[in-house]
């Protein structure tokens, strides 16, 4: 299977130790993998700003240059809902097709072949469902939800993690009020909203608030630290470095920076 990473732009510039997280990860499972260098967005932030011809150029370039593999797969269940549910009218019959886009966690579970998460990771984690990979890549069933339940692989991975605590949320689905655009139009809704799902984890006694996507998690940050909240964001992908190839890991990669080819 031909397989590549895509590191999107933000988790690129803002949080990259996300991505050294996952191309371990993906390397751990056995499998050779090519990062993509020549692509950084996969057009999300100009499709939900309603530039959508914009929109239309970059997700033409990401298939233009990911035509070679099988699958791509990627940290970001938004990206990844951008590409796979969107793709085809943003991009319809492209020669030569286009690759299956696969969010980070839904793929370690379809692989199977992750080591087990010997290392433990001993904390109380508050799981954020992501809106895009709930309601549009259907990982989980929402609670508005009237058919067969979905599985959840991120939980399923999380679950299998020794001394990780999984916390029970009150609303488990509820949107953190980022939405991109949103956030910075609508910046007094967001930011309560955000503020719900926080105190919603902090009921739970988190300890460690996590999820499949970056830019979920950057909101909810944000607003933790201007409450000075004794909760660590940390992305999915991190937890599973840190519990599958640690212990230490997050520690010597704390800035983000590779040393090289692993």
């Amino acid at each position: 299977m031909s397989i590549a990473l895509f590191v999107p732009c933000y988790v690129d510039q803002l949080k990259p130790r996300v991505g050294l997280a996952a191309l371990d990860l993906l390397r751990a499972a056995g499998l050779d993998v090519e990062v993509l260098t020549e692509v950084a967005c996969c057009g999300q932030p100009l499709l939900t700003a309603g530039e959508e011809p914009r929109a239309r150029e970059l997700a033409a370039r990401f298939v233009d240059r990911t035509r070679a593999h099988e699958t791509v797969v990627t940290p970001s269940g938004s990206c990844a809902a951008t590409l796979e549910i969107h793709g085809d009218r943003l991009v319809p019959n492209p020669p030569g097709g286009r690759p299956r886009v696969v969010e980070l966690t839904r793929f370690l579970s379809e692989n199977g072949n992750l080591p087990g998460p010997d290392n433990g990771f001993p904390a109380r984690v508050g799981l954020h469902a992501s809106c895009h990979a709930l309601r549009e890549l259907r990982q989980g069933t929402a609670s508005e939800t009237r058919t067969a339940p979905q599985p959840d692989p991120a939980a399923a991975l999380l679950a299998r993690i020794p001394d990780l605590e999984l916390i029970d949320l009150t609303r488990r689905d509820e949107c953190c009020g980022f939405g991109g655009v949103f956030s910075v139009e609508e910046e007094a809704v967001s930011t309560r909203m955000g503020l719900d799902r926080l105190e919603d984890h902090r009921r739970g006694r988190a300890e460690v608030l996590t999820s499949t996507d970056v830019s979920c998690l950057l909101h909810l940050e944000g607003l933790a630290r201007r409450q000075d909240a004794p909760l660590r964001i940390l992305h999915i992908a991190e937890i599973l470095a840190e519990a599958t190839l640690g212990p230490g890991w997050l520690e010597r990669n704390a800035d983000g920076s590779s040393d090289g080819p692993r």
